[in-house]
């Protein structure tokens, strides 16, 4: 049985067979490695990044005695979550995303990732509940996701809304006007506004 490792865009947990494009973590061990149940706790400290699956040769026992891993289909879902590219595995891709933040946020002085890390926490939690933000579909960039008042996640693309699964994206809807409930935390908006690049589910291409 899989473990409930994987991470929906609202940043819950849950378990799926499907292995998806990064994995990460959220700053510690939250999980119980004797049960491998899913946690009652959400996170171990506000440092929430997303890395990739090899480096360096390293071999983990998954929700062993260390941190707790996690899986992400792509890192559209991970920055919905409230997640940010990892510095040591993914330097290039943590300044690319700081740069883009503080050009979107017009920052007057780049800030250390722990600074970004604690912002990124206000905007995505809360209390134990996902922060929702209202806002109108029309501003979004791609790459920004929202839900339904049905539950469903959707990730603007190229003037279409794509229908999120753990698998990758299994449907290609209209791009929704007016406000939306986004998941995708407001700085990561920023940044993904101001051009940082993210790594997309190969579905996103071309939904099923």
């Amino acid at each position: 049985m899989p473990l409930p490792n994987r991470v929906r865009p609202d940043g819950s947990l849950f378990a799926d067979p499907a292995r998806g494009l990064l994995f990460g973590n959220r700053g510690g061990k939250f999980h119980d490695p004797a049960t491998k149940a899913l946690p009652t706790r959400l996170f171990a400290t506000k440092q929430w990044i997303c890395c990739v699956l090899s480096f360096k040769g390293r071999q983990r026992d998954v929700w062993g005695r260390y941190y707790t891993e996690l899986f992400f289909c792509d890192e559209v879902t991970a920055l919905a979550a409230g997640h940010r590219p990892c510095v040591e595995c993914r330097r290039a891709d943590a300044h690319a995303y700081r740069a883009a933040l503080v050009a979107g946020l017009g920052l007057a002085k780049v800030p250390l990732f722990p600074v970004i890390d604690e912002r990124l926490d206000r905007e995505r939690r809360d209390g134990r509940r996902k922060r929702l933000h209202r806002l109108p579909a029309e501003s979004l960039p791609d790459g920004a996701m929202f839900v339904t008042p049905e539950g469903e996640f959707h990730a603007l693309r190229d003037g279409r809304a794509l229908l999120w699964s753990p698998s990758g994206y299994v449907a290609s809807r209209p791009r929704p006007t007016g406000p939306v409930a986004v998941v995708t935390p407001p700085s990561s908006l920023a940044a993904l506004v101001n051009g940082y690049q993210l790594l997309w589910h190969p579905t996103a291409a071309e939904p099923a």
